[in-house]
């Protein structure tokens, strides 16, 4: 179900008595006009966590969009690229697979604005969603070369029944697989500590590139540089479970090391740069489990950062 965005999308302070140029991006952010070319980025939420349930997570996560843009309107802009926002997937009756294809639905109708999909999670199983838009806006065939860069304590690579939140970039193989295309996976942040062999094995097999947590703190500039030069398009996805516990405790799964808010941030702004990024979403935020809003504030710091280097 497509649960439109409230009115106003984002709220915030208002500070303008002080400046015109005072501005909060609540302030700049409008509703989605569908099927007009845009230029900007168009905010989504998707509102599940079946896929964490499925995968014996900690629930929660689908109140995650709510509570990232409750943070987000608060935050200043710099950039002038509007922002807009179509509302919520919302996953209803445990129809998981249903609210991806509903997610990719939306994803392909913003790219053919011209505009850029943000996703705001919800389980990780929202990645699957986002590539299938992205891969019905590109065509199956994928003429241009795609990168899926997941920066990720965890390599959501498992081979089970049904979907979850722990299955995603192996579905994404197996699609590019079945379509004759290419299958350019990069995952970044992975604790060794957190994945089996079995995981490493899957990967190494459907060739996929891997820095580990220790490895992305050393700043990946020259594999970055790789991607930017190599590929024609990327999809960014973020799981916030990549960063410290400490720091982001309002996840399923808390990472015991973590990659610091840093090395994600520079991470998020050579890719937005680079003109390349085709979509991006940012996943399991679980407002459950947050401490005075403070996995909130930095989620939202995340998104802002890549809404304005985009």
């Amino acid at each position: 179900m497509l649960r439109p965005p409230a009115h106003p999308p984002l709220t915030g302070p208002d500070d303008t008595a002080e400046s015109p140029a005072a501005l909060r991006l609540h302030q700049v952010a409008t509703g989605y006009p569908a099927g007009k070319q845009l230029v900007g980025a168009v905010l989504v939420g998707f509102c599940c966590d079946e896929g964490v349930l499925r995968n014996h997570g900690r629930p929660g996560a689908a109140a995650g969009p709510g509570a990232i843009r409750e943070q987000l309107g608060r935050l200043a802009v710099h950039g002038r690229s509007p922002i807009y926002d179509a509302g919520d997937v919302v996953c209803t009756e445990g129809d998981l697979e249903g609210a991806q294809q509903e997610l990719a639905e939306a994803v392909a109708s913003i790219l053919a604005t011209g505009a850029l999909p943000v996703i705001l999670g919800g389980g990780h199983e929202v990645a699957f969603g986002t590539y299938l838009g992205i891969t019905t806006h590109l065509g199956t065939g994928l003429q241009e070369r795609l990168a899926v860069v997941n920066v990720d304590a965890h390599l959501d690579l498992r081979d089970q029944p049904r979907p979850t939140s722990g299955t995603p970039f192996l579905q994404m193989s197996r699609a590019a697989k079945a379509a004759g295309a290419e299958f350019n996976y990069f995952c970044l942040g992975v604790s060794r500590a957190a994945n089996t062999a079995a995981l490493f094995e899957t990967a190494a097999q459907i060739g996929a590139t891997v820095l580990e947590d220790i490895e992305v703190q050393s700043e990946p500039e020259e594999l970055l540089s790789r991607i930017v030069d190599d590929f024609d398009r990327i999809y960014l996805s973020i799981d916030l479970d990549s960063l410290p516990g400490p720091a982001m405790p309002a996840v399923s799964a808390p990472a015991a090391f973590g990659v610091p808010a840093s090395a994600v941030l520079k991470i998020i702004d050579r890719i937005a740069r680079s003109k390349k990024l085709v979509a991006a979403d940012f996943a399991e935020f679980n407002p459950l489990f947050d401490h005075d809003n403070q996995g909130a504030r930095l989620a939202a710091r995340l998104v802002h950062s890549l809404l304005e280097a985009s």
